[in-house]
């Protein structure tokens, strides 16, 4: 059954982040309604709960780990990327 899921990520600064956040995951077969909420740091969508894990790996993938996931040289990493897909969110 589709349960609406919040995953409270990293790195979102902008409507850039944002327009990235959300082409990456509506790419996601099985994920509706997304919804991303910069105040709030967070991305809302409506899925099994079994599509949670994927949702998690896509947005690390774009610089926007889970809050708290990454540490060090790795939460650096997924800084740098998200100024990338910012980026091309701004361009889009």
């Amino acid at each position: 059954m589709k349960t609406t899921i919040e995953i409270e990520i990293d790195n979102l600064k902008c409507g850039g982040c944002e327009n990235s956040i959300l082409k990456g995951l509506t790419a996601i077969p099985d994920v509706e309604q997304v919804v991303v909420d910069q105040e709030k740091q967070s991305v809302r969508f409506l899925g099994e709960p079994t599509i949670r894990e994927a949702v998690a790996i896509k947005l690390k993938s774009m610089g926007y780990p889970e809050k708290g996931s990454l540490k060090g040289l790795d939460a650096g990493l997924a800084n740098a990327k998200s100024y990338v897909s910012c980026a091309i969110g701004r361009m889009t």
